[in-house]
Order: C-alpha cells, then structure tokens, then sequence
C-alpha cells in the first residue's frame, strides 16, 4: 500500500489507549517524515541500513507504519550515512507510536496542559504532542546538536512550531518553567533534581527508570506540594535507551573467577522475569548482566566484583568475586519479592524526596526499598 493516511488510519485504529485523541494525533501525523531517508535493520549481531532511496515507495512506507522502533543512529552513525553494516550501541530512534502515545496517556496530558519534553529525537513524538496540545504548550530539549538540527526540520516540514532546545535534557529548561508535565522518552538511572524543580505542584514527572541491567520500569509522579514527588509503576513492558550521561562505562574483557562459592537460594532464572530483573538491578545498581546457556554473570562496573552461576544437580552454585558480594545483594531482593508473593512491576513504587533521596519501594512507602544511584 502506498496511501500514508490509510496506513496512518489503520496504525491508530490498533493502538490501546484510554483516550482516543492520542489516535486522531496518529492519524494527522506523517511518520515518514521523521524517519527521514534511512533506518537501521538488525540481525541479532549487527545493523545494516536501509536506505528509502534505494527501496520500492511503498515497502518503504510498509517500514515507516509497521508498529515498531527504527534505529536511526549507532554510536553516533546515522543510516543516512553508513555505507554498510555497523556494530555498536543505538545512540538515537524513532520510537514505535503505540509506546509514545502510552507514555503520553499514562501522563494524563490533555488539551491546554504546557509540557516538557526530554528527548526530541527524531520529533515524531513532538509532533504529536503539537498535534494534541498545539504549539504554544510544546517544549522539547535535545541533547545531540545533529539530531536536534534534523528533528526541527522534520518538525518544520510537518507544520508545526514547538520551542524546541539544544542542550542537556536532564538539566529541564528553567526559562519556561512551571510545566504541568514533563515526559521523557529516554530512560534515566534517578530522577534529575532539576525536573523536580520545574513540574508545578500536582503536575507529573513520567519517565523510564532503567539501569545498567537494562531493566527497565514506567513510572508516573505527582509532585507534591511539599516538593516531594511520589507515583507507582506501570506494569507495562516499556524499554528506552539511557540518558548519555547515564549510560554505562566501557567494561574490560570478563574473566571468570572461582571465589567464593556457595549453593544458591534461589534460581537464577527469574531474572529472566522482567520485574525480578529491575528487582536485581536495584539490588545491585552498578553491576552488568550477562546471560549464558548455563547461568547468569553479574559484573560491578565500579568495583570489578563478579558473580557468576553454574548448575548442581537439582540446584545453583553461585561463585562470588571481590568486594561486593553481588549475588548476596541480588538473592536478597529476589526473596523479598517471591515472599511478597512475586507482584508485578504495579506494586512498586518511587519516592523522590528534596533532599535527593529516591527510594523504590514494594507494596507501600513503608515496605521495603532500595535506593537509587544518585
């Protein structure tokens, strides 16, 4: 098919979303110009790009509505300008509409509410808040000059005239403050002061708390009166990149060591669980998670400490390296969550205090909790 606005109508049609104006958003705006001339495919191993020029108009398009993420930076390369497959991290994306419009429907933003934006991208995303809120109440921040270039003559071409800024997202834009919202479409590691600072009392801060585990969890505050902001997780399933600054250091080549060794409490499997993951990542906010056909690796970035797994018998060894003793932390959580009764990522919640404390927390504010890295 080579009609946009029938594949237009056809994507919002499938979208869940509580309030159906986030759908006609849908309907009005042209993803494909924000996509721009290329996109990046992966295999499982590396990226190769896809270039409109080079590809029949109406797969293109086909590409351009499919219900997904594209791609559009590695490390820095845009698919406009790679001439072949890359390896590397995603450093920028389109993100697919049905998580934008959730994100932005779970923030309870409606007609006449000035929002925030961080992470223009592309300004797909930018556009539709345009396209709901129109452009007086729109503010968008990105942080890669290039992107920013690109994304305001997506949003230009599309009709639309949001403020839109270069500089740190995580930072906020203090000239325009009180916003009655701010969103994120990147993942943050904690919640940044400063956006604390610029919700008006009762506004909402929503966002992705993520970490180097890549766990991830959708969160939606209310600030308070008193400056404290406090909400609970969606159980939604939602993943976006880290912040740049809150992106994970490079690691060294892993090399295992025996250590300390032990049977295990508990399986290592439920870390395959996506809310027993963001439990382990909280358990031990430093540390990176690998998989193997055997077990699971934990390695502390900042210390070098390392766990490691192995099957015995019926059960788990665990073999603990360094400093920290990172299963100990991990298994720690896992049962208070599987004695909790193994709830969702819905009966976790955050508490940002002024004082910079942030405190994720099981069932209540007073159950248990872990601090988030500052």
């Amino acid at each position: 098919m080579t009609d946009p606005a029938e594949l237009r109508r056809q994507l919002a049609a499938a979208v869940p979303v509580d309030d159906p104006a986030w759908r006609t958003a849908l309907e009005t705006v042209p993803r494909e110009l924000f996509l721009g001339n290329g996109l990046f495919q992966f295999d499982g191993r590396q990226w190769t790009p896809v270039h409109r020029d080079r590809t029949d108009p109406g797969k293109w398009l086909g590409l351009v509505y499919q219900d997904t993420t594209w791609v559009t930076q590695v490390d820095g390369t845009t698919a406009v300008d790679a001439t072949g497959p890359v390896t590397g991290r995603p450093t920028s994306s389109s993100t697919l509409p049905s998580l934008i419009v959730r994100m932005l429907d779970v923030a309870g933003i409606s007609e006449g509410h000035k929002v925030l934006e961080i992470g223009t991208g592309t300004g797909y995303s930018t556009a539709i808040l345009c396209s709901r809120l129109g452009d007086n109440n729109v503010y968008s921040i990105e942080y890669d000059p290039g992107l920013a270039a690109a994304a305001a003559d997506h949003i230009h071409a599309a009709g639309y005239h949001p403020t839109l800024i270069t500089g740190d997202g995580l930072a906020g834009h203090e000239d325009d403050a009180e916003y009655d919202h701010i969103v994120a479409t990147c993942a943050v590691r904690h919640i940044p002061p400063a956006w604390l600072y610029q919700v008006r009392a009762g506004g909402t801060i929503t966002t992705t708390i993520s970490g180097w585990m890549l766990a991830s969890g959708l969160v939606r505050l209310t600030v308070q009166d008193d400056g404290t902001a406090t909400g609970r997780f969606h159980p939604d399933e939602i993943g976006y990149m880290l912040a740049r600054p809150h992106e994970r250091p490079p690691r060294p080549t892993f090399r295992q060591y025996p250590g300390h060794t032990r049977a295990t409490r508990v399986n290592p499997a439920l870390l395959d669980d996506w809310t027993g993951q963001f439990l382990a990542q909280l358990a031990a906010p430093s540390a990176e998670l690998m998989t193997t056909s055997t077990g699971v690796i934990l390695v502390d970035v900042a210390t070098g400490s390392q766990a490691w797994t192995e099957p015995v018998g019926r059960g788990w060894t665990v073999h603990q390296h360094g400093p920290l003793r990172l299963w100990d932390q991990v298994e720690d959580a896992l049962t208070a969550w599987q004695d909790a009764g193994s709830p969702p990522h819905s009966d976790l919640g955050l508490t940002v205090d002024p004082d910079g404390t942030q405190q994720v927390w099981l069932g209540a504010p007073d159950g248990r909790s872990w601090n988030l890295p500052a």
